[in-house]
């Protein structure tokens, strides 16, 4: 059985649970989280927070097997928690979160052998399935589909059983592949360096899907590497260049006869607890740095650091996709290259499109059900 404490000092109820783990609730946190302050079909809060003093007290508390109820002085009104929904929900630790999966970094030992596959007929047509290859392809950060029909149709429909698809400047989709009069260097046959895509944007999309239709011509491999990896190595082998790259934005541009789009984004991105979440690294879309002059060499030399590790073996893993074969992958992790190609010699095309990381997040969190 439960046994709960008030301590009118720290303003928290101390719970002890039956398993014998135990934690403090302050008075305003449970206040605040009445569960008749949610409405009862949306769930969404219909509490009003500046209604309830910040000192708020409970005149008395008492527990069961099951629940905690609790009555709060002044208004003599009455709140019941059932214990179980406080076990999950503990102040200081995050609640459990089914798309929280974790990350497996990456070098150049992973292979192309290495990254997880999937059929587009078992993604489409088993939620177990999909499960699955949503799970590696967010662990990994990349993965590749299998199997998917000869129409540009075909990898959207992979892409939309996740969730809504994100539409950008270029489109809802677009076509990877050489032509006339390009305004993106993804459109002409010359090799890319490893970046992400769209630093430009306020938020850069999350899963890009890239659908190889054709890839007989010579060359044009594609290219990976796990952008955390590197960013952890860097951040143990040169922490002055780390702190740099995750705490000074610069400016990242992308600009045609139709569109004018800046944004100023921190190479490395960080949580609150210093986890890497986000690399945002594109040297194509580097707007000119307007650092000041005291900063500008320091961070230059994080930042051509930072390059030179996107270029080397260590972490790089090339593969060479064939018809029918989707390469998915975080684009705000993964970085993403391409080796020149000859079009005079075969035909290339590549469709893509891309779902963000919240779609992603949330088909885990309903297949977690």
């Amino acid at each position: 059985m439960a046994n709960a404490t008030l301590r009118s000092d720290d303003a928290l109820v101390h719970l002890t649970f039956a398993d014998g783990s135990s934690a403090g609730f302050p008075y305003i946190w449970l206040r605040d989280n009445d569960p008749a302050g949610f409405h009862p079909q949306t769930q969404e809060r219909i509490t009003d927070l500046t209604a309830i003093p910040l000192d708020v007290t409970p005149s008395k508390i008492e527990t069961d097997d099951a629940t905690l109820t609790i009555w709060w002085q002044g208004d003599n009104a009455v709140t019941s928690f059932d214990l179980s929904w406080l076990r999950a929900h503990c102040p200081g630790q995050y609640a459990a979160d089914p798309a929280r999966t974790g990350f497996t970094h990456w070098r150049k030992d992973l292979g192309a052998e290495g990254i997880p596959h999937a059929t587009a007929d078992a993604v489409l047509n088993s939620d177990q399935a999909l499960q699955d290859w949503l799970v590696q392809t967010q662990t990994f950060g990349l993965s590749i589909v299998g199997g998917l029909a000869d129409s540009t149709e075909a990898g959207m429909e992979v892409a939309r059983r996740i969730g809504f698809l994100r539409e950008t400047n270029f489109g809802l989709t677009f076509e990877v592949q050489s032509k006339p009069n390009p305004n993106n260097l993804a459109y002409t046959p010359i090799a890319l360096p490893l970046h992400t895509d769209l630093t430009n944007q306020e938020l850069p999309p999350g899963f890009q899907f890239l659908h190889c239709l054709a890839n007989e011509a010579m060359g044009g491999g594609s290219l990976f590497c796990d952008g955390y990896a590197i960013a952890e190595d860097l951040r143990s082998a040169d922490p002055e260049a780390f702190t740099l790259l995750s705490t000074v934005s610069i400016p990242f541009r992308f600009h045609d006869q139709d569109t004018d789009i800046r944004n100023r984004k921190k190479v490395i991105n960080l949580d609150e607890t210093g986890e890497i979440i986000e690399i945002c690294f594109n040297a194509h879309l580097a707007d000119i740095l307007d650092l000041a002059p005291d900063l500008m060499a320091r961070y230059y030399r994080a930042y051509r650091q930072f390059m030179i590790m996107t270029r080397s073996a260590e972490y790089l893993v090339t593969l060479k996709l064939k018809g029918g074969e989707m390469v998915v992958f975080d684009n705000r992790r993964v970085l993403h290259g391409r080796q020149a190609f000859d079009p005079q010699t075969g035909f290339r095309h590549l469709h893509g499109c891309y779902v963000d990381r919240g779609e992603f997040e949330s088909r885990l969190r309903l297949l977690a059900r």
